[in-house]
């Protein structure tokens, strides 16, 4: 298995169930493994009971497992902090306010939460050299795959605005001082330094991704969630990125065999429907149905955490990235 594996889904499915059983299946195998929430709900506290926050920190009674939750909210105002930050430092003094309400409006424009949580996403993976898995309890699929498509599209956008960037201050300057000042001016341009910063950052989370990364969809087993779950499949795919398993979970017991009244047949009727899906994911999609979980009555936690991680036939022992 690679050392960076994915649990994404729609809502509600049981990303954080599932992910929080297979990165305590790692740590009980005696690998390093540190669970990334990037979901806004942060429901990895309520499994654990414990609190956690954007440091990791070490499950009580699990020497190897270790914990942190991304702040979406908080990762935004850090971004644009940084961003006013860096511009103020570029500009004169006369255009501060504009950019200041450039900034506050870009704070509200969709895809803000995607560019800043991808930023840490990246520091995450660069500083996880201590930890032999990192597992990521993702945010539901449409923004998780809008993360993922960043490396990709960011890309290109700085190569473009590079290339802009250089240009302008080529023409300016040799126009104001001269041909052989330009060039050392381009060189030492800030803004042309950071740009290649991002980029390289890009390439980083692009390779990654691509090289030594695992992608699991959780689903229930209802149409919506089939529905879902075949439009994200076809979404990664275009990404280049496969999905290596389906975790179908939430899915109904087995009434007792004497359970002859109205709430047996209802049960029997609803568990006969829900084979009939599970066997049509079974046939309909090219990735490997990697857990049939039973929802259980209560709050998964504790030992039926445990128990949870017992139903995942997915792969514990570290692999080199592939080539």
């Amino acid at each position: 298995m690679e050392k960076f594996v994915f649990y994404g889904g729609k809502g509600g499915v049981g990303k954080t169930t599932v992910s929080s059983a297979y990165a305590l299946t790692c740590a009980r195998a005696g690998l390093r493994t540190l669970l990334v929430s990037t979901d806004p709900a942060h429901s990895t506290s309520d499994v654990f009971d414990q609190s956690f926050d954007d440091d990791p920190r070490r499950v009580e009674g699990d020497e190897n497992l270790w914990v942190m939750e991304i702040d979406p909210e908080e990762e935004v105002d850090d971004h644009m902090q940084e961003i006013r930050r860096r511009m103020s430092d570029q500009v004169s003094a006369g255009i501060v306010n504009e950019i200041d309400r450039q900034i506050e409006l870009a704070h509200r424009t969709p895809g803000a939460h995607e560019a800043a949580l991808f930023d840490r996403f990246i520091e995450v993976m660069r500083d996880s050299d201590e930890y032999d898995r990192v597992v990521f309890d993702t945010s539901p699929t449409g923004g998780t795959l809008r993360l993922l498509s960043l490396p990709e599209f960011l890309g290109d956008w700085i190569d473009r605005l590079v290339q802009k960037r250089t240009k302008s201050i080529d023409l300016f300057e040799k126009a104001a001082i001269g041909e052989r000042e330009a060039r050392r001016k381009l060189e030492s341009d800030p803004i042309v330094q950071h740009l290649k910063r991002r980029k390289e950052k890009f390439e980083f989370a692009r390779e990654t991704l691509r090289n030594d990364a695992a992608f699991f969809l959780v689903m229930n087993p209802d149409e919506l969630s089939i529905r879902e779950t075949d439009r994200a499949v076809e979404s990664l795919r275009e990404y280049g990125l496969e999905v290596d398993g389906l975790v179908v979970n939430g899915v109904t017991p087995d009434p007792d065999e004497d359970d002859r009244g109205r709430g047996g047949r209802y049960l029997r009727e609803r568990v006969a429907t829900e084979r009939e899906r599970i066997d049509h994911i079974r046939e309909a999609f090219d990735q490997p149905v990697v857990a049939v979980i039973e929802s259980r009555v209560e709050e998964v936690k504790g030992d039926l955490l445990a128990d949870v991680a017992a139903e995942l036939d997915v792969e514990v022992e570290r692999e080199p990235p592939r080539a």
